[in-house]
């Protein structure tokens, strides 16, 4: 949730520099923005709405410093508000502070300062810290060890950035919040440096990162970076160059983030599938990972990406292993049995609070880990014992989309590459016409006649069978993400158990039905059964069943294997929901209530 940015050595660039890095960052919140430089004083600006909002009120405002923060946000203290917006400054107004997180102790820490004289103008958490730097300030402490001062007094997760009047260097620590820094030093005489919760905020101008890790600090001015642990010591920290290239980014004509992602899914998959299948000898290459020979494995997951780990699940059940998939927050709460299994975190961002503590309750009690996740030098990366990366490239549209079709073949590929999985050769082919099959239905796709058809409905309901049960989730999940409707996904056999009391002929039931096997024909029954109370049906299917003969709407896919055909119905469903949410005129890349990565449990 949120979004940092912050801006070192681009002298008259600065405040520009930051309001495009908040554009490339308000995936990650929308409820408000702001900035802050810092030069004699410290200026701010901040205003609640998007982005656009804060550019108006610049344009009436003059403000200028060398180093400059800002943020966006998600809230979570508080409404969005003009007086919640970040960042947030202490009683003399020469400190200034953005955060993403939450400070589980600031309730007594805000007590504390409030008895002590304090004034508080939000309803933050954040505002908590400016006014514990301002104190350390007064007890003689430097900037730099005020900062630090005030930091060791934090509970919780918090990626902190923090500028004082009259320096022109950015302080910043992270404890559970992503916080990367950006490099760009190898002009003499034009360094300049940037801190950021994402890389997309400042890789328009470096390509070089540093990824900081819990527990370290940081400073930023026209001079330099340094890095520091929390007693101060130095840690040697290596320089990475990010390999997608900036206008990744970038809508590239389409209207939507959403749509250009969804389109770009056949890319996406080749990157997943690149250097690690050989089709001719019929064998993955996921040797960086190591022997994991799994004789059991435990996912666990959020959202989208718990969807992905229940097809991964069942994948590694069809091969003969024992697999669960986990909600990552149940599951670090009140973890089952864990013997020998190898824990699998599946998360896009690699920055999921809640996914994250799973994990980190898996490693306590001794289970070895492996991270699926799009984003190299995360957090879940770097705790895991392996790290499998989907490659999909940067994804800024909430919803995800191309993530999740390369979290599908990512776990196909984990899934041969540690299993002796009969007819693998015929799996490797499929994944390996994936990016065709996908390009066929987005040139051919009737999606959008479906959503105009139904588009005024009442209710959307999902339904599908063994791996295209958790299609029929996802297909549910980004219906109510970006729609605004009520959505709701089943296990085609349980319609009959309590939901069929729903249906009516103002609910589309859209049936998932691959193949002509055994679940194609249990689901053709239940198709038949809200057939009888009236509901149109959509049938997303290869035609190898005769399921359009009970169907009001076919949406095809190219006939495949079963362990990709799940991959081909997402994407006729994100079409759907993508169309009916565009004809309700819906914020599609930013719906309501929603961030990009969620950083707090």
């Amino acid at each position: 949730m949120c979004g940092i940015i912050g801006c070192v050595g681009r002298e008259d660039e600065t405040l520009d520099v930051l309001v495009h890095g908040l554009s490339k960052l308000e995936y990650r919140g929308y409820d408000s923005a702001g900035v802050a430089l810092s030069g004699e004083r410290v200026d701010v600006c901040k205003k609640s709405g998007k982005i656009e909002d804060l550019r108006e009120a610049l344009e009436s405002r003059s403000i200028g410093g060398a180093a400059g923060i800002g943020h966006t946000r998600w809230s979570t203290h508080g409404p969005p508000t003009d007086a919640n917006a970040h960042p947030h400054l202490d009683c003399s107004g020469d400190v200034a502070v953005v955060h993403n997180g939450i400070i589980e102790n600031y309730q007594s820490l805000r007590d504390e300062l409030v008895a002590a004289g304090h004034t508080f103008k939000s309803d933050t958490d954040t505002e908590v810290v400016p006014h514990l730097v301002e104190d350390a300030l007064a007890d003689g402490l430097d900037n730099e060890a005020a900062v630090r001062e005030a930091i060791s007094r934090l509970e919780g997760s918090y990626a902190v950035a923090a500028a004082v009047s009259g320096d022109d260097t950015i302080y910043t620590a992270r404890n559970d919040s992503p916080l990367v820094l950006g490099i760009d030093d190898e002009a003499e005489g034009q360094e300049a440096y940037y801190l950021a919760s994402d890389v997309p905020a400042f890789r328009d101008f470096t390509d070089r990162v540093v990824y900081l890790a819990d527990g370290e600090f940081a400073t930023l001015s026209a001079e330099g970076w340094t890095v520091t642990d929390e007693d101060g010591d130095p840690v040697d920290k290596d320089v990475d160059t990010v390999d997608w290239d900036p206008e990744e980014t970038g809508k590239s004509g389409y209207d939507h983030f959403m749509l250009k992602e969804i389109h770009e899914q056949p890319r996406a998959i080749r990157q997943c599938l690149r250097g690690r299948v050989d089709e001719m000898a019929a064998t993955v290459d996921i040797g960086d990972l190591g022997d994991l020979s799994p004789t059991g494995v435990q996912f666990v997951a959020c959202g989208t990406s718990y969807h992905a780990a229940l097809y991964g699940a069942q994948l590694l059940r069809n091969a003969g292993i024992p697999a669960q998939a986990f909600l990552a927050s149940e599951y670090a709460t009140s973890p089952p049995p864990i013997g020998d299994a190898l824990v699998v975190g599946v998360t896009q961002s690699g920055e999921t609070a809640d996914t994250l503590s799973a994990l980190r309750e898996a490693r306590k009690r001794g289970a070895r880990t492996l991270a699926v996740t799009n984003t190299v030098g995360s957090t879940v990366a770097r705790e895991c014992d392996h790290a499998l990366y989907i490659r999909a490239g940067p994804e800024i549209g909430v919803a995800a989309s191309k993530t999740f079709a390369s979290q599908l073949a990512a776990l196909n590929l984990f899934t041969l590459g540690t299993t002796r999985v009969e007819g693998k050769r015929d799996v490797i082919g499929a994944l390996r016409d994936l990016p065709s099959d996908i390009q066929a239905i987005l040139d051919d796709s009737n999606a959008e006649a479906v959503a105009d058809t139904y588009v005024d409905s009442d209710a959307y309901f999902f339904i599908g069978r063994g791996l295209q049960y958790p299609v029929a989730l996802e297909g549910a999940l980004k219906m109510k993400e970006i729609t605004y409707k009520h959505a709701e996904g089943f296990a085609a056999g349980e319609l009959k158990h309590g939901p069929l009391a729903l249906v009516t002929e103002d609910t589309p039931v859209f049936a998932v039905v691959t193949g002509d096997g055994e679940m194609a024909r249990k689901t053709i029954g239940n198709v038949k059964e809200v057939e009888a109370r009236d509901a149109p049906v959509v049938a997303v299917t290869d035609g190898q069943s005769d399921v359009e003969r009970y169907a009001d709407h076919v949406l095809e896919v190219p006939e495949t294997h079963p362990q990709a055909a799940a991959v081909l119905a997402n994407v006729q469903l994100q079409l759907v929901s993508y169309y009916v949410a565009d004809e309700l005129g819906r914020s599609i890349d930013k719906p309501r209530n929603l961030a990009k990565s969620v950083t707090v449990e």
